[in-house]
């Protein structure tokens, strides 16, 4: 197992930065756990009937990327030893070493991990869906991470359109680098608002009626049932990119709007 070397970021924030090979680096960030009121209220602007009803759950801590998976991660881990399927190298539409992957499948999401976990030994997954919301409110229950509205000084989306007496800005129709904006939450994790869609472990339910309140992915006995998507994209109006917003997909469906990032357990839990 390569060794970890955690620090702490200016920002306060604990993270580690796992070697890929070849100066290829993905930054983990710890998020600590505990209990937030999952989903939106029923006054929220643009909220949906699947965003609720809001309920408390408890969250463990784990590690999340700092940012989505980029290309070049993506090349470095499908050069790895294959674990169920095979991956192509350069899947993205928008091209860029430092811009997120997108065109990637929740199967070939799953298996970016299965062979992350291989070489680190640890486990590696997507988030769950509750992993994903408590890492992007970071304590906060405003729309956004950021407060009650969205510009385009912070996140990547189409900023012609204008959520919550907002102003309009510039709808750059394709991704940006994840690190574009330079931003973090209080948690330290970056961009989850906007510029692509993220996958997560969960099975799609149309509310939140009898889900789990431990964290855990919320899974039924269909292995083709949709797949939770969260964060919203740079084609999607601001009140898709709210941290309470839900879509799905098909496992199998690829899209240039769609990509993700990797949880994984803390070391010695």
């Amino acid at each position: 197992m390569a060794e970890l070397t955690v620090r702490r970021s200016q920002a306060t924030a604990q993270y580690f930065t796992e070697d890929l090979g070849n100066g290829v680096g993905l930054d983990m960030v710890l998020v600590p756990g505990g209990t937030f009121l999952m989903g939106s209220p029923p006054d929220e602007p643009q909220r949906a009937e699947s965003e609720g009803p809001q309920h408390r759950v408890t969250v463990s801590t784990f590690l999340m990327g700092r940012y989505t998976v980029t290309q070049a991660q993506w090349r470095a881990v499908a050069e790895m030893t294959q674990v169920k399927i095979s991956l192509k190298p350069d899947p993205a539409n928008f091209k860029g070493a430092n811009r997120p992957v997108e065109r990637v499948s929740w199967y070939e999401a799953e298996e970016f991990c299965a062979r992350l976990s291989v070489h680190t030994e640890r486990l590696y997954r997507l988030p769950s869906e509750v992993q994903w919301e408590y890492a992007c409110r970071a304590g906060t229950q405003t729309p956004f991470y950021f407060g009650q509205t969205l510009t385009d000084e912070v996140a990547n989306y189409r900023a012609t359109s204008t959520y919550n007496n907002g102003p309009k800005g510039k709808y750059l129709k394709e991704t940006v680098d994840v690190t574009h904006f330079g931003l973090a939450n209080a948690y330290g994790l970056c961009d989850m608002h906007g510029n692509v869609w993220e996958w997560c472990a969960d099975h799609w339910h149309k509310n939140y009626d009898q889900a789990p309140m431990d964290g855990s992915p919320w899974l039924t006995e269909n292995s083709e049932a949709r797949r939770v998507l969260r964060g919203g994209s740079w084609l999607n109006n601001p009140w898709y990119c709210r941290s309470a917003s839900r879509s799905s997909y098909l496992p199998d469906d690829r899209d240039f709007i769609i990509g993700f990032r990797v949880s994984c357990e803390p070391p010695g839990l």
